[in-house]
């Protein structure tokens, strides 16, 4: 907003978020529910020796750069300080002393969000229409999401996690414990027969591998309750995986891991599981050990796709382009389905929807936006898949590569 209007910038501290994983889930959140102007931030951050006392001193710099940027917009410098004062609160002792490799800051008029992150970038602000999310996609995109399921008799965990981090998610109605099933499994005797059936299935013959022990009908009845138990968190994960394709992963000791696959419908459960404790196994070891399994999926996922590319680039055909002019509205209309950007390079301009045109500029202009990023942000909001490279990873050298879906 520029001109006349001079709005009254104000942020609740409810807006406030800070955060040590960033997700699809949030990218979406700052894409839809920021105003303008948007405001964008990174710094590096330097964790051992007295580099650190750098620190404060990039950031106000940072800070001041900013200003200078909302300046140039036609903002009142009293609107300017407004809207950037929680960010120069930020700027304390303790806040100093848990950093990590990277900070990002976004602030709009009505959102505030920065994250301390496991990876580290070049010293960047950007002011426009949207917030500058390109810088994070490796912890989005190529780095791949996935689910752990933390397995054991008395304890159940799902973790959602990427390369860098591990998050646990609570999961509606999903069991804690083998015991809470066996309690449930008293109750309904008291109202009812208890039929030879495994939970959520219609018929035994729904289930041909029902577990059959050796030895005792203790363990046989035991097994059977682990069985129950595995069905009843299957049950809870099917609602709150539906529609989702990324890969899950079982963590648990060996024996319980193959009687949860009998129950499981999940259709991109991993055959390779992580062997051990699940009680025991601490969430660096555990989100150390399911990259190892996911990377080589991620990797090959790419290098498809990029075959795809290569071959219809020999065949000069009119599914992939390179051209950011046209790249543009293809990525704000849905029509993109792959799309490969260098990390750490800019091309500046305005995208005119009204009439689809985009206008490109050799240095950022006031009210610019990095035509990279707009395409990289319509690209995953309409559910395509970005890649996002070293420049001289680009194929054929070129800036910018797409794939259409038509």
């Amino acid at each position: 907003m520029v001109g006349n209007a001079h709005p009254t910038y104000f942020l609740s501290t409810a807006k406030i978020k800070y955060m040590t994983i960033f997700a699809l889930d949030e990218l979406k959140n700052l894409v839809q529910n920021s105003e303008y102007p948007c405001v964008s931030l990174y710094l590096p951050m330097e964790k051992i020796g007295g580099d650190t006392r750098q620190n404060p001193i990039r950031f106000k710099n940072l800070i001041r750069e900013a200003e200078s940027r909302l300046d140039e917009l036609g903002l009142r410098h009293a609107e300017v300080v407004n809207l950037l004062q929680p960010v120069m609160e930020l700027d304390k002792t303790d806040f100093w002393e848990n950093q990590v490799q990277g900070l990002v800051i976004f602030i709009s008029p009505n959102l505030f969000r920065y994250y301390c992150l496991p990876i580290s970038f070049p010293q960047l602000v950007v002011v426009g229409k949207n917030f500058h999310i390109k810088p994070l996609l490796n912890l989005i995109n190529n780095d791949g999401k996935f689910y752990i399921l933390a397995l054991s008799q008395k304890n159940v965990k799902f973790y959602s996690g990427t390369r860098y981090k591990l998050n646990e998610v609570e999961v509606e109605n999903m069991p804690h414990n083998l015991a809470e099933i066996l309690l449930e499994d008293e109750f309904q005797k008291g109202v009812q027969h208890r039929i030879g059936i495994a939970r959520g299935a219609t018929s035994a013959a729904q289930h041909p591998g029902s577990v059959h022990g050796q030895g005792s009908p203790d363990r046989e009845k035991h097994e059977e309750d682990i069985l129950q138990f595995c069905y009843a968190v299957d049950g809870a994960l099917r609602e709150k995986l539906r529609g989702e394709k990324a890969p899950l992963i079982l963590a648990g000791v060996e024996y319980l891991l193959p009687i949860y696959r009998q129950a499981n419908t999940y259709p991109y459960l991993q055959e390779t599981g992580i062997s051990g404790n699940a009680e025991t196994l601490k969430m660096e070891e555990l989100n150390h050990a399911a990259w190892e399994i996911v990377a080589p999926l991620f990797q090959q996922e790419y290098q498809d796709l990029m075959a795809v590319y290569l071959q219809l680039a020999g065949e000069e055909s009119s599914k992939i382009t390179n051209d950011i002019k046209a790249i543009i509205p293809d990525a704000y209309y849905q029509r993109i389905d792959t799309l490969f950007v260098p990390i750490k390079q800019h091309i500046w301009g305005k995208f005119d929807l009204e009439n689809s045109t985009v206008e490109l500029h050799p240095e950022a202009e006031p009210d610019d936006e990095d035509m990279l990023d707009f395409a990289v942000i319509h690209t995953i909001l309409n559910g395509g898949k970005v890649y996002t490279l070293e420049p001289d990873a680009m194929p054929s050298g070129v800036k910018v590569a797409a794939i259409c879906r038509y």
